[in-house]
């Protein structure tokens, strides 16, 4: 039996490159000439010796370099944060031949915080097939809430490859975390009767203890399923002050 047999070559990850060539443009254009210079010899050192230590020195250098200046148009998103997305990028391409996926674990685990953000942001463009299902799931179960929402918030990948009660449980997360629910992509297509249990179990819990509902749980629910006793239930909570009035705009007319 040949070795190759014994050994098969790992399955690369399906990346978005015309996505990150159109990122490494727009990024590019936003540097000034000392600061575009340092990216270039970034770029060929990590080119020159393609590994994961390369880049941890690379991004550990990006702070320094680029500070916490927003990117143009995306007042949410750092220089450093792109910058070090861009490296991730860079060095899966170069590794096309090898174990993508195994790489991608071993660099989300080397990296700090904001490391595992920058990579979790670009997700969906690094494995467009959603390989790293099981990466996404293990960072969902942080609590460090920057992590959380890189992976949570206005990032495709959950809505096109967390099954059902994955998805429910990040958006439960979101709201206990006090994040707007309302920027996780695809929530209106996942909205169901399971989810509105779910939230409403949740606003039950939240009152039960004396909290106050989160304002995003509304964009959660799918108001046209609810059944006729859990409408009646959210009017009387409406008007016995336990939650804000505007819930009503949401409810069809009683009959």
């Amino acid at each position: 039996m040949s070795m190759d047999a014994l050994c098969p070559t790992p399955t690369p990850l399906a990346l978005r490159r015309e996505a990150f060539v159109e990122k490494r443009r727009h990024f590019d254009g936003q540097l000034d000439e000392q600061t575009r210079r340092w990216w270039h010899q970034a770029l060929e050192q990590l080119a020159d010796q393609p590994s994961a230590n390369t880049l941890v020195l690379l991004s550990s250098q990006c702070k320094r370099r680029l500070g916490d200046a927003p990117l143009a148009g995306q007042p949410d998103c750092k220089q450093t944060q792109q910058a070090r997305a861009l490296l991730v990028a860079q060095l899966l391409e170069q590794q096309a031949g090898g174990d993508q996926l195994a790489l991608l674990r071993q660099l989300f685990l080397w990296g700090d915080d904001q490391e595992k953000s920058a990579l979790l942001s670009i997700l969906d463009d690094l494995d467009s097939q959603g390989r790293s299902l099981d990466l996404a799931l293990q960072a969902g179960r942080t609590n460090n809430r920057e992590v959380f929402a890189a992976i949570a918030l206005d990032n495709p990948f959950p809505a096109r490859h967390y099954p059902e009660r994955a998805f429910h449980q990040l958006v439960l997360k979101s709201l206990g975390m006090g994040l707007d629910s309302g920027r996780i992509l695809g929530l209106a297509q996942r909205r169901s009767v399971d989810l509105n249990q779910l939230a409403l179990e949740h606003m039950e819990e939240q009152l039960a203890a004396g909290r106050s509902v989160s304002d995003a749980l509304p964009q959660v629910i799918a108001f046209e399923l609810l059944s006729q006793a859990q409408r009646q239930r959210l009017r009387g909570l409406c008007q016995q002050q336990r939650l804000p009035a505007h819930w009503l705009r949401h409810l069809p007319p009683e009959a």
